[in-house]
């Protein structure tokens, strides 16, 4: 080793806003690599899909969709207050058989091996309004390389087609389920423990209350009354007032 240099790895730099938003450029073959890197260090356990399983997930999803048409994608967490791709339109919608949950194990992003987070997911049961976005139909194929990379690191999700309500007419698009069958997928977990983990765990991409709370927030300007995650919110929010207030006692 020569002087100066060091065996530890560069530190995982996304390129965001100012307040904090991922970008396009967040989402790129070599911060993947980085993020699998730092995977490794950490001994983190995750599986990740190769660039070609990504490709091949997204060829056999998109298969049968006509060339040249708009597609249209449902988002229900950050997907719908930092998209980070281009879309010509965004429309309230509501998706039948689904709701939101916190049941996918954070070890890195928002999370850590010492206090891992949790990330939001759509299982099946109940229902979900969020955001769909409509990606004009000559940026389907650089749009959808981002969200590929963006929420299919690991299999945690599951590409699907679904039909949507939007302003009373249906709507064909597609959204990212949970893989039940991911090693990382917790089920429902008790309330106590979701607002716990969530209050507690920080990573690289920030703090895991942060990711929450910026999803009441749309939900919130949006007028949609989620109860579950309302609580989770409640909860999370007196937890970590309770950390500040110790933290300035001490």
């Amino acid at each position: 080793m020569t002087a100066g240099s060091s065996d530890k790895p560069a530190p995982l730099i996304f390129p965001r806003t100012a307040d904090g938003l991922l970008v396009r450029e967040s989402f790129t073959p070599e911060r993947i690599a980085q993020w699998q890197a730092e995977a490794a260090r950490l001994n983190d356990g995750m599986p990740f899909l190769s660039h070609e399983e990504r490709e091949a997930s997204r060829a056999s999803h998109f298969a049968d969709h006509p060339p040249g048409k708009d597609v249209w994608v449902f988002g229900y967490g950050s997907l719908m207050w930092n998209p980070a791709i281009h879309v010509e339109e965004s429309r309230m919608a509501t998706l039948q058989g689904y709701s939101r949950s916190f049941c996918l194990l954070l070890k890195m992003g928002r999370g850590s091996p010492e206090n891992p987070g949790l990330m939001l997911a759509i299982d099946e049961g109940g229902a979900c309004t969020g955001i769909a976005h409509r990606i004009a139909s000559e940026r389907v194929e650089s749009e959808t390389n981002i969200l590929w990379m963006r929420e299919m690191l690991s299999g945690a999700y599951i590409p699907r087609w679904v039909e949507l309500e939007v302003e009373g007419e249906r709507q064909r698009a597609f959204t990212f389920i949970i893989n039940r069958a991911h090693p990382r997928y917790t089920g429902h977990l008790p309330i106590e423990q979701v607002a716990r983990q969530i209050a507690h765990a920080e990573g690289v991409l920030g703090k895991n209350s942060d990711y929450l709370f910026r999803t009441m927030g749309e939900l919130e300007r949006l007028g949609v009354h989620d109860a579950p995650i309302a609580e989770i919110h409640a909860r999370v929010r007196a937890l970590t007032a309770d950390q500040q207030a110790a933290q300035e006692g001490n």
